[in-house]
This record gives C-alpha cells, structure tokens and sequence, in this order.
C-alpha cells in the first residue's frame, strides 16, 4: 500500500512506555501513528503531515497539550485536525473543561479504557475518511466538469471551422466554375449565331488557356483537401528518391516565371550549389512552390529572391519576398490550416503553409519564419541529408 493510502494519527506523550502502549491500541494495517515526546517534535510533525486525529497528553515538561493545542488552532493547516486529550489526573481538576474550551473533541482519563479508545478512534479515522473521499469524488466532478466544458469548446470550434471550411470550399470552387460557366455561355452565343470567327486558333488558343487555368485552380484546392485528410489520419505518403535541389530550384522558379510576370515582379535565384539528397522530389517542389506562390501574392510586387545553402547535416532552402511582412501574432498563427496572415481574405483555403510544414516535418526537417512587419518575410525550409 502506498503511503498516501494511509490514514496518519499523531499521539503526544512525555513518557515513552505511554507512547508504546497507545501504539498499541490505535494501530492498524491501513494506519501510520506517529509518536513525539514534546510539544516541539510536534510542532515539526504536524508541519510535514496530514493528520486524521492528534491524541495529546495535557502534562508534559516544557510545553504542556493544552499550549500545543491552542497553537494547532491558531495554525491554517492544523486547525481542523480533531484533538482528543489524555490525563490522569483527576477528575476534580477540571482539566477536561479547559481541554474543550481549546478545542479538544474528547477528553480520556487514565487508566484508558482499551475499548472505548478503539471505538473513538476508530469514530474519527472513518470520518476523515468519508471527508477525503467526499474531496476527491469533488475534485474528481470538477475535473470531468472542465475537460466536459473543454470538449464542448472543442467542439463548437470543430464546428465553426467545418462551417468556414464548408463556406471557403464552395467559394473558392465557385469562382473557377463561374468562369468556366461564362466562357461556355459566349460559346454556346457564338455558337448559335454561327460565328466561327470566334474559334479562330489565335482565340481558341486563349479560350484553352483560361480553361486549363480554372481547371488547376479547382486541382490544386481539391489536392490540398486531400493532403489535409492524410495528414490528420496518419497517411500521408513520403516516397523519398535521390533528387538534386538546385536543379529542382531552376525548374521550378522557370515555370513560375511568367506568374511572376503577371505579378509585375521577377524571381532571383541564388543556388550555384549542387545539393543532393534522398527527399520526395514531387513534396519538396510541393512545398517550394507554396512558398514562392505566397511570395509573389504577398510580395507587393517587388522582387522575390530564392536561396539555397548547404552544409554538411542539411539543406537549407530560403524564399524571401520584400512585402509588408507578417506580425509576430500572426508567424505561428499562418501555419495552422485555414489562416492566413492579417486576413481571411484572399485566394486559397488557407492549407498551403499548413500541408508545407507538414511536409517538411515528414522529411525530418522544418519549415520556419523570420518577419519584421513592414520588412518583408523569409520562409526557411530544412532538409536534413539523412
């Protein structure tokens, strides 16, 4: 049985055959009785213990049980410990009458009846009992109260964020279709008025261009939908093979290029060094383009730049972008899905920095911030060779 299953009685007495003798009648398999000769040993037992009863011989040299009791009263955590004294003096003292006036709950004569000491004791061991299971069953309702309140938090947010999740989703879905829908009505017009001029290959050219556009736009929302649904059930798949970042970097600031173009800006790259390493080729591209496509949406139009530094534990890939930069509220904030910094505005479900980070994580590497706001943002992602 551990020590705090047990109930702890305190007996006080300047003889220690008294001592021994009550010991023997008050123990039990589920009790630990302390024992002090004086006042003062006492005094330092009840600072270190929790008692169920303190049993006080009125007598003793130096401070005597009735001085120890009135300072256990005067004391927050000894006061509510019940006192029974002993005596043998005689009734004719009085000694019980002032043993009740300092607080005492019974008072014993010497000789004690063996009995009638069980029967108290044992009276006031199963009250502090009950009181100690009454306090836990209290404290054990509080508990389950807050984690029930925590859990209905919990929920009504759960709640709210598959409401707004719901609500961006059918708005970011409802722009690329509305365009498609447009473009399919002036066709179907142009159609029924028999003006092929209008499907010329300069013009049909175009209309497949905005298609495929609002087609990737709808790609890209319904692929980082699916990546947040492995990512929380445990699924998401790293297929990791030997893949040269700079390479990488050119490709796909090349491919970006005429994004950047529309943005009235131009990427920079700075990667003269072959890095090699075993990653998800297709996850880290992933992640890379994230990066640069929130550097030219957020970059106010001033250049972007991409680093890549290498040393012999990891890959470090750094995009920074010259725009307004992000608060120091919201650097932790934007990488939880469904945010963006400063606003809820804008193009995307708010996933991609989210799914980035997971996706550095799940390389073993990270994926941090450094901003000052209104100097810009540099996002750093790391990828350790092994």
């Amino acid at each position: 049985m551990y020590a705090e299953n047990f109930t702890k009685l305190l007996i006080v007495d300047d003889l220690p055959e008294n001592l021994m003798a009550l010991n023997e009648i008050i123990k039990q398999k589920d009790r630990i009785v302390y024992q002090a000769t004086s006042g003062e040993d006492a005094l330092m037992l009840l600072l270190q213990h929790e008692f169920a009863l303190a049993i006080l011989d009125v007598t003793m040299p130096g401070m005597d049980g009735f001085e120890l009791a009135e300072l256990m009263r005067g004391t927050e955590r000894t006061r509510h410990i019940p006192i029974v004294f002993v005596s043998a003096a005689g009734k004719e003292l009085n000694y019980a009458f002032k043993g009740y006036e300092t607080g005492a709950v019974d008072f014993l004569h010497k000789p004690l009846d063996i009995a009638a000491v069980k029967s108290k004791v044992n009276v006031f061991v199963s009250l502090y009992q009950q009181r100690n299971e009454v306090k836990r069953q209290v404290e054990a309702l509080e508990k389950s109260r807050q984690e029930l309140h925590a859990t209905q938090v919990e929920l009504q947010r759960s709640l709210r964020m598959r409401d707004d999740f719901m609500s961006m989703v059918a708005h970011e879905l409802r722009t690329p279709l509305n365009t498609l829908f447009l473009e399919t009505q002036m066709r179907k017009m142009q159609l029924e008025k028999s003006n092929m001029e209008a499907f010329n290959e300069e013009k049909l050219q175009r209309m497949v261009a905005r298609d495929g556009r609002q087609i990737q736009s709808m790609i890209r929302l319904i692929d980082d939908m699916v990546d947040v649904s492995r990512i929380r059930s445990g699924k998401l798949s790293i297929r990791p093979i030997e893949t040269e970042l700079s390479d990488l970097l050119q490709r796909i600031v090349s491919d970006l290029s005429h994004q950047a173009a529309a943005a009235g800006t131009d990427i920079t790259l700075d990667a003269n060094k072959i890095s090699s390493g075993t990653w998800d080729e297709f996850r880290v591209e992933q992640i890379i383009i994230n990066l640069l496509t929130n550097a030219l949406r957020y970059g106010g139009g001033k250049p972007v730049k991409v680093m890549l530094e290498a040393n012999p534990v990891y890959a470090e890939v750094t995009v920074r972008d010259q725009g307004n930069g992000i608060t120091a509220a919201d650097q932790h904030r934007i990488f939880e899905p469904f945010e963006r910094a400063g606003t809820k505005t804008g193009a995307g479900l708010g996933l991609g920095l989210y799914i980035a980070r997971q996706l550095a994580e799940a390389h073993g590497g990270s994926l941090t911030v450094d901003s000052t706001y209104g100097e810009g943002a540099a996002f750093r992602l790391r990828l350790p060779f092994q």
